[in-house]
């Protein structure tokens, strides 16, 4: 089945000659179909990369999903135009009072920021308590994570003395029953991880409404998720591309940052070649999380 997004929107052609099931809206609506709606709220300064990374992974699953791009009114974005953002995306003023199967709230690059100090927490937060009442489940990614875990569990982010930076290996964690949400994907897996803070392991191991399901001896927790399936937090970047640590690394050192190429990522003293072992977990994740997260438990509505 395709996912459903603007004919017009720089994603939709890229995934059309990744030979990705894509249809246009107006197509669309001549589809018998119950579609499965998302939205994404895009806090990533690279809008359109963002977009595609994540249409891509929400793309692998049989079902037809409609996406909603959604974007602040609080804090006007500095790297995407006006007029881009007007035609592709909405504002959480236009959205609230929608329904949504599923939710996905990206990172953003304001890491070093106390919480309260981010332009649009405020609004975030209004959208954070929106959830609760409008979302089936909501995923969190990387700074969304820990934002997230702070709000609704009030789970405490520390700056980290080296940023965790690169591709590391992770540990599926086992209660003793099938965990859908990890369906499929091997005892030991890889993610992406580019940020300057996390959590503490034993902070989210207190609260009896959090489980930890992949952990990193390097990178800590990185899937945690809410005992009632509402909220799931990834505190790493499963739907990076296969260049984008080279490329954050690139623009890092273009700025005389002191940073080290990404931990496991290159495998070449020269920093050109990549292994990427992440995306066979990220399009796994994706699809369970769609279908046993949001599909299966989302009540029909005519």
């Amino acid at each position: 089945m395709p996912i459903v997004i603007d004919k017009d929107i720089p994603a939709y052609s890229v995934l059309q000659r990744e030979k990705i099931f894509v249809m246009d809206k107006e197509r669309a609506i001549t589809q018998d179909i119950r579609p499965i709606e998302i939205a994404i709220l895009n806090l990533m300064p690279t809008k359109e990369v963002t977009e595609t990374q994540l249409m891509r992974l929400l793309s692998n699953s049989p079902l037809q999903v409609n996406i909603t791009l959604v974007n602040t009114e609080s804090y006007q974005s500095k790297n995407v135009a006006a007029s881009y953002l007007h035609r592709f995306y909405k504002t959480f003023h236009e959205i609230r009072d929608k329904y949504f199967d599923g939710m996905i709230i990206t990172g953003a690059p304001v890491e070093d920021m106390e919480f309260t100090e981010v332009a649009y927490w405020n609004e975030i937060t209004r959208i954070f308590e929106w959830t609760k009442t409008n979302v089936t489940s909501t995923l969190f990614i990387c700074w969304g994570a820990l934002a997230a875990l702070y709000y609704f569990y009030g789970i405490q982010k520390y700056s980290l003395p080296e940023k965790c930076f690169g591709v590391f290996a992770h540990q599926k964690l086992n209660y003793g029953e099938p965990e859908p949400l990890m369906r499929g994907i091997s005892d030991e897996f890889h993610m992406c991880h580019s940020r300057h803070s996390a959590v503490k392991n034993e902070d989210i191991r207190k609260n009896p409404n959090l489980r930890i399901l992949g952990l990193s001896k390097k990178a800590g927790a990185a899937i945690i998720k809410s005992l009632d399936n509402k909220r799931v937090f990834v505190t790493g970047h499963m739907e990076y591309d296969r260049d984008t640590l080279q490329k954050e690394y690139e623009r890092d050192l273009a700025k005389g940052l002191a940073i080290k190429p990404p931990f496991s990522y290159f495998t070449d003293k020269d920093c050109t070649k990549i292994k990427m072992n992440w995306s066979s977990t990220a399009n796994l994740f994706y699809i369970n999380w769609l279908n046993y997260y949001v599909y299966q438990v989302t009540p029909y509505q005519v």
